[in-house]
């Protein structure tokens, strides 16, 4: 069985990461399961997952690359959007740069490959609404996190990121044996189309935001973020 999950938000806890975490690796290590990190940061985190945790896959940047361990234990990365897409991108955040100078990329903008990523927290919300008009315009695709909002080229999203993953290099597992867990409007493709969603208590904060919401929702301070996960995955094994 695979344990997809969000990272912000829902493996961590007010930016943080708690024993909780720690006990939810633990947990799925010892039952003989996987865990697969499926988050909206940049390729550059996917690295740093994969050298600092027990992990073997971590789906990036909202399903736009996939980075893992092959048989020799070698860090590889496989973007899921063609180089077309990539230039388009490349091209757009310079002229983004040019028409806003001081709209906030990421500080891991330089680590990103198949998208790039907005400090929204530091825009007022007429900033933002012009913004994301200039993407429309442009014909960019964008969606919001609990952090940032993220924009890229192409057809990204967890759900393809996860599907992609499941059929290439999990042969073996169906996606109705995994369950995938979230907190935030940028899972929602996972909400709509993977078959075991589960939204962490805290969702209930952009819930009436959602048009697809989780199949399971978690109630209560027990099972906010991490809490939640790791109640619901020992409640399954």
């Amino acid at each position: 069985m695979i344990f997809f999950s969000d990272f912000d938000g829902t493996l961590t806890t007010d930016g943080e990461l708690t024993r909780d975490f720690f006990e939810i690796m633990d947990f799925i290590k010892h039952h003989g399961h996987e865990l697969v990190i499926v988050s909206g940061r940049s390729l550059s985190w996917g690295h740093f997952f994969l050298t600092h945790f027990p992990l073997k896959a971590c789906i990036m940047e909202g399903g736009g690359v996939i980075v893992y361990r092959d048989e020799r234990n070698e860090i590889v990365q496989e973007p899921l959007v063609s180089e077309k897409e990539l230039k388009r991108l490349s091209d757009f955040t310079t002229k983004l740069q040019h028409h806003y100078p001081h709209v906030p990329l990421s500080a891991d903008s330089f680590g990103r490959l198949s998208d790039r990523a907005i400090e929204f927290h530091l825009m007022d919300e007429k900033w933002i609404d012009e913004v994301m008009q200039f993407m429309d315009k442009e014909d960019i695709n964008y969606s919001k996190s609990n952090v940032h909002i993220n924009f890229w080229c192409g057809e990204i999203s967890k759900f393809l990121g996860v599907k992609y993953f499941l059929e290439k290099y999990r042969k073996e597992l169906k996606a109705e044996e995994c369950w995938f867990f979230g907190d935030a409007p940028n899972d929602e493709s996972m909400f709509e189309l993977f078959h075991n969603s589960v939204g962490v208590s805290n969702i209930s904060h952009c819930l009436h935001k959602l048009k697809f919401k989780p199949r399971i929702i978690l109630e209560g301070d027990e099972n906010i973020g991490p809490k939640g996960v790791l109640n619901h995955i020992t409640s399954l094994c």
